[in-house]
C-alpha cells in the first residue's frame, strides 16, 4: 500500500475518535503534528521568537535565503487549536522549500478569545511586517483551513480601512464559509476521511455568533481589488465548495485566481508531504516568483522590532 493510501486509511480510522475528543486533546494532537512536520527540516532553518502584547510569533529563516520578501503564514485549526509549534510546522516547509523568510503568528484562539481576536492579531502581524521595512508587494499571505479563510479576512479588513494589500494569497483548503452552504458538505460526507460537519459546527460555535459576517466567512465579502490568489483543495473534502465557490466569486470580482482540485485528496493534504503533492509545490514556487515583485529602492529589513 502506498504511503498516501495508508495515511488516508489512518485518517479515516481515527476520524470518529477525533470528532468526539475534547478541545484539549484536539489541541495537543494538532501541536504534535506541527512538531512532526518540522522534524526533517529544522536543521535547514533558524528560528527566532517575536512577542506581541497578546500573542507570540516566530521568524523562520532558511539557511539558504534565496528570495527577498516574506510569507505571512496563518495556521489552521478551526480557530480553536494550533499553537506556535503547529504554526512552525508548515511554516518551516515553506521557508526551507522556497528559500524565503516566513513569519508565523500564533494568534489567539477561541473559545477563550472568539472573533474578532484572530483577525485583529492577523492585522497586527501584517502591520508589524510593514514596520520591519517590507513593502506590501513583498508580503505573501499563506494559510490552510481556518488560516486559509483568515488570510482573506485580513485582506477584507485592510481593504475596509483603505490600507495596502499584499502581493498575493496562497490558500490551502480554505474555510471560507462557516455557514456550510456548499453542496459538498453533503456530497462528500462519506468520502472525506478526516473532517465532519459536526466538528466544524463545534469550531464555528466557539468562534462566532454571526457566521455570515464577511470577516468570519469571506465568501460573503466584497472581493473586488484583492491580489492574485492560488487555491488548493482536496477533491474528497466536505469543504470542497468553500474553495470552489470562493474561487468563482474571485473570478466574478475580476481577481486573478487559480483553483487546483486534487482528486482523491483530503483536507489540508499539502501539509502531509506525500509524493502526490510535488506538482502542487512546483506550481506554488513558480507562482511565488511571479507575484513577489519589487519597485524602487528596498529599505533594510529589521526583524528585531
Amino acid at each position: 500500500m502506498e504511503f498516501s493510501a495508508l495515511l488516508r486509511s489512518q485518517l479515516a480510522f481515527f476520524k470518529p475518535f477525533v470528532n468526539g475528543c475534547s478541545l484539549a486533546t484536539t489541541r495537543a494532537g494538532q501541536d504534535k503534528l506541527g512538531e512532526l512536520i518540522t522534524l526533517t527540516r529544522r536543521t535547514k532553518v533558524t528560528y527566532r521568537k517575536h512577542h506581541f502584547s497578546g500573542f507570540c510569533a516566530e521568524w523562520i529563516t532558511p539557511r539558504q535565503l534565496t528570495r527577498r520578501g516574506v510569507i505571512l503564514y496563518l495556521h489552521g485549526g478551526g480557530y480553536v487549536a494550533g499553537n506556535l509549534e503547529y504554526a512552525k510546522g508548515f511554516g518551516t516547509v515553506l521557508a526551507e522549500r522556497y528559500g524565503i523568510r516566513v513569519f508565523c503568528p500564533a494568534y489567539r484562539l477561541a473559545p477563550e478569545f472568539p472573533f474578532p481576536a484572530a483577525v485583529e492579531d492577523a492585522c497586527e502581524s501584517f502591520e508589524y511586517l510593514l514596520n520591519c521595512g517590507f513593502l506590501p508587494q513583498e508580503i505573501l499571505l499563506a494559510g490552510e483551513s481556518a488560516g486559509g479563510g483568515l488570510i482573506f479576512s485580513l485582506c477584507l479588513a485592510r481593504k475596509g480601512q483603505h490600507k495596502s494589500l499584499p502581493a498575493g494569497i496562497l490558500a490551502i483548503s480554505p474555510w471560507s464559509d462557516l455557514t456550510a452552504s456548499g453542496t459538498s458538505y453533503i456530497e462528500n460526507k462519506e468520502k472525506d476521511p478526516s473532517m465532519s460537519l459536526e466538528r466544524l459546527n463545534f469550531y464555528a460555535n466557539c468562534y462566532t455568533k454571526d457566521r455570515t459576517n464577511p470577516l468570519v466567512s469571506p465568501l460573503f465579502g466584497d472581493l473586488t481589488g484583492l491580489p492574485p490568489c492560488r487555491i488548493f483543495v482536496g477533491g474528497d473534502e466536505i469543504m470542497l465548495d468553500d474553495a470552489r465557490l470562493l474561487h468563482q466569486k474571485l473570478l466574478d470580482s475580476n481577481v486573478d485566481s487559480k483553483l487546483t482540485v486534487s482528486e482523491g485528496m483530503w483536507h489540508g493534504y499539502l501539509l502531509y508531504g506525500i509524493r502526490e503533492t510535488k506538482p502542487d509545490f512546483e506550481q506554488i514556487g513558480t507562482w511565488l516568483g511571479k507575484v513577489l515583485f519589487y519597485h524602487g529602492t528596498k529599505t533594510s529589513v529589521d526583524e528585531t522590532r
